[in-house]
């Protein structure tokens, strides 16, 4: 009688621990914060330009390479690392990887050259890709009424580090200069590594097939999987619009209306942070069978939010608010994309978050090129006029999806 008590009582007590959402809170925080250190290695430089410039003496030009190369590298991750998500252990993955982003970025902070410096940047652009490997890490955790939800509060943590990121390095080197920042950021990364090796759990390779075999299945899934090429293309449309707004307001922000300093542009980025609160929402939505229409409403979002940057482009206000407005539907069909993208296939998640992220990032891409040629052309009110056409033609493009009987929607 005894050994038998606790048997009967165990259930109970193991339904009373067990997480709300069937992964333990401190390890969802730690994934949050872990995805948003690293992905914000991709937009410390941002700010830093103008001074580069002056310390290599440089053209503009050739200082922005540093975006774009950084850009380069993660797109070359996206493709050729993120995918190992499925054929190696994760934890021992994650670790390489951040210890070879610490040493490219203490090699950037050291660097003697700017030949130096993109090349240490391209190589931390490629190994940043652990956030992506983490959030489908999260997902493959979570019971399956609570997907929706981890994953949406681990990717608040990866939105919050991209909008904090240009916040966080024009405040630092305003006291330490530029080389702290990616000094420091050498150090985040290396504690990354060591706590993240003691707190995650080993998780076995889902395929143990030939590595060209893993990249290979990995364009195949765009063929297999309509969803997946679908929502890379509604993201493509978001991301193209988040990236030509964050590029060029600065440029307004500078000007002679308001006379913003880097360092008050980098506040100013704070404000886009308010958009990560909606990411918990938007698991949830996911979770309840609401990514249809919360999706064609985040596209609405985005399209008003543009309208009113451009009505309101003399307005600091309205500048603000359109860029929370922007910054929450983003994330919002961000979210209910991977939600819908990881559903497709349990053992070949990191594979599809590798499509899925490649082809919307490439979007983003287009975005930031297209809207600083937009502001050069005709200013502010061309951003706003090509950043709202974006999720409008996305809005057109998801009214062409179909439903099946059952409810379920299938693509045309």
């Amino acid at each position: 009688m005894s050994q038998s008590s606790p048997e009967v009582r165990s259930p109970r007590r193991k339904a009373a621990a067990e997480p709300a959402y069937g992964v333990p809170g401190w390890l969802i925080a730690l994934f949050a914060v872990a995805s948003g250190m690293t992905v914000a290695n991709l937009y410390y430089a941002q700010p830093l330009l103008s001074e580069l410039r002056g310390v290599f003496h440089i053209s503009e030009a050739t200082a922005g390479t540093l975006i774009t190369l950084t850009q380069v590298g993660y797109v070359i991750g996206m493709i050729f690392l993120v995918p190992l998500g499925d054929r190696l252990e994760k934890r021992s993955l994650i670790t390489a990887l951040l210890t070879v982003t610490t040493l490219a970025l203490v090699a950037a902070g050291l660097a003697t050259g700017f030949p130096m410096l993109l090349a240490a940047s391209l190589i931390s652009g490629a190994t940043s890709v652990v956030a992506q490997i983490l959030v489908p890490f999260a997902a493959s955790l979570a019971p399956d009424h609570a997907r929706g939800r981890v994953v949406g509060r681990v990717m608040s943590g990866l939105l919050t580090g991209i909008l904090l990121s240009r916040t966080l390095s024009s405040l630092v080197s305003s006291v330490a200069g530029w080389r702290v920042v990616y000094l420091g950021s050498a150090v985040l990364m290396a504690l990354l590594a060591v706590a993240l090796r003691a707190a995650l759990p080993r998780h076995a390779p889902t395929t143990s097939v030939p590595y060209h075999h893993v990249l290979r299945s990995t364009v195949a899934l765009v063929r297999t999987h309509p969803a997946l090429l679908r929502r890379g293309l509604y993201q493509a449309a978001m991301f193209g619009a988040f990236s030509a707004f964050w590029t060029t307001v600065s440029y307004v922000l500078t000007g002679p209306r308001f006379h913003y300093s880097a360092v008050g542009v980098g506040v100013f980025a704070l404000v886009g942070a308010a958009g990560a609160a909606v990411a918990p929402m938007a698991g949830r939505w996911a979770d309840q069978g609401l990514t249809r229409p919360m999706t064609g409403a985040a596209f609405g979002l985005a399209a008003v939010a543009f309208a009113a940057a451009g009505f309101g482009q003399h307005s600091i206000v309205l500048i603000a608010l359109a860029a929370v407005a922007l910054d929450m539907a983003v994330q919002t069909s961000l979210i209910l994309g991977q939600h819908t993208v990881y559903q497709l296939d349990p053992l070949a998640r990191a594979r599809l978050n590798s499509a899925f992220i490649a082809i919307f990032f490439i979007g983003g891409a287009v975005g930031s090129q297209v809207g600083s040629i937009a502001y050069r052309t005709d200013g502010w009110t061309a951003v706003s006029l090509f950043g709202g056409a974006l999720p409008v033609l996305a809005l057109l493009y998801w009214l062409t999806e179909r439903r099946r009987g059952g409810g379920e929607v299938r693509t045309a």
